[in-house]
């Protein structure tokens, strides 16, 4: 008599249509339910809504932002400057080697206009600047020999002798006599120096795209001797008058001169790369960028020596100039098309349309006078029927697990395109 061959498990099997339960409902597609709202104002808002957002991606983020192009800022950038002309003070002329500081001719110069210079300096003993805080005395005692003021002009000797000019007394220090304002005398540059021409060299390169370009015309016969600069008729000849520097930054040359200041001369190059090279060219803008309208901090000077020996012993004019600073600031952007950013604007414009179904839905739930038939015709609520518990125990040795679904057969489906008025 054959053995009865052994059952599997009662788990093993249910394990098994379990599995193959889930495996069906994985490939199963379900769809939302379309109710059509018969509601002109509803329907006017949907729309609306609708055209703002593509008329937003389609005029601002790609046309005016460009934002289908990979993009590359803050280009690689070479600055290489010429200053040119002669002036004369009243006594002497000046060329470019003395009023150009540094004579390097980098992205950043300094124009000397004006000059207050102390004369023959040499080391000993003389009084102090009265502008040095507690300089002033009236007798020794008020002097601390040995005493050291970082904003004074030397060690203080212990005495009380009487200034340059003046019934007062100051200090007595011992450094480089005669100080600056007991002694120096101003001289003005800047009669001519509104003439005095300015070349301004720029080359940049954006090594994403691999393109350069100079602001320099490439021409022969002496084209740059020639020219000036101008917007329209001569935008690649970088050549120009510091008076119209200062004109276009809109400032009064006679002040600036004067007290000196900060101009910036910013060159941009914003390319479109998808079009030709010659639609990449640099634009000019002017504008002062020291605080003039703050006295404790405005214009523009610095102090330089030179030195020389006069019987022996090392002698020095001091000179304090006041200028007009050159600051040439290069900056820019290149776009060129991509299609990884298109895509991703693209997606987001077409995702960005559902925003319309979400408020119109918000409308329609919350506003409207039948918001509650609205709800209840988009949203079906049902609730599974009591059963006797040996039904429910059959249920779930038929069909165990979360999976399974209730299938309807397909001679009784019916698509839904009820419309609610």
């Amino acid at each position: 008599m054959a053995a009865a061959e052994p059952k599997p498990p009662a788990g093993a099997a249910t394990a098994r249509r379990l599995a193959r339960s889930c495996w069906s409902a994985f490939w199963d597609y379900e769809t939302p339910k379309v109710i059509v709202v018969k509601n002109r104002r509803l329907g006017v808002v949907y729309r609306l809504v609708q055209l703002l957002i593509l008329l937003y991606f389609v005029w601002y983020v790609f046309i005016v932002q460009k934002s289908y192009q990979d993009r590359e800022t803050g280009p690689e950038s070479s600055v290489i400057t010429k200053v040119k002309g002669i002036t004369s003070s009243e006594h002497k002329v000046w060329d470019v080697e003395e009023y150009v500081k540094p004579p390097e001719g980098g992205s950043v110069f300094s124009i000397i206009t004006r000059i207050e210079v102390t004369p023959s300096q040499t080391l000993g003993t003389c009084p102090e600047s009265v502008r040095v805080t507690n300089a002033t005395c009236d007798s020794d005692e008020d002097c601390e020999a040995g005493h050291l003021d970082m904003l004074g002009n030397g060690v203080r000797t212990g005495r009380c002798v009487p200034y340059y000019h003046g019934v007062f007394k100051t200090c007595e220090v011992s450094g480089w006599c005669p100080v600056e304002d007991g002694a120096s005398v101003s001289q003005f540059l800047g009669k001519m120096a509104p003439n005095f021409t300015i070349l301004i060299k720029n080359s940049i390169h954006y090594p994403k795209f691999q393109f350069s370009k100079g602001n320099i015309e490439n021409r022969k016969n002496g084209y740059l001797k020639r020219c000036t600069f101008d917007e329209v008729s001569h935008l690649y000849c970088p050549i120009f008058k510091l008076g119209f520097i200062v004109e276009q930054a809109g400032e009064n040359f006679t002040e600036l001169a004067h007290w000196g200041g900060v101009i910036g001369v910013i060159i941009n190059w914003d390319c479109d790369l998808d079009l030709s090279a010659s639609k990449c060219n640099p634009k000019y803008s002017f504008r002062r960028l020291d605080p003039k309208h703050i006295p404790a901090s405005s214009g523009y000077n610095f102090r330089f020596a030179k030195y020389y020996k006069i019987n022996g012993s090392t002698t020095r004019t001091l000179i304090k100039a006041y200028g007009v600073r050159i600051d040439v600031i290069v900056h820019g952007q290149a776009g060129k098309f991509s299609l990884i950013p298109t895509i991703i604007n693209l997606a987001t414009a077409l995702t960005s349309i559902g925003v319309g179904s979400f408020l119109c839905d918000w409308i329609l739930l919350t506003f409207m006078n039948k918001n509650k038939v609205y709800s209840h015709k988009k949203f079906d609520k049902s609730a599974a029927p009591s059963r006797a518990p040996w039904q429910r125990s059959w249920d779930l040795q038929k069909e165990p697990g979360p999976c399974p679904r209730t299938r309807t057969s397909p001679q009784n489906w019916e698509p839904d395109t009820r419309a609610v008025g």
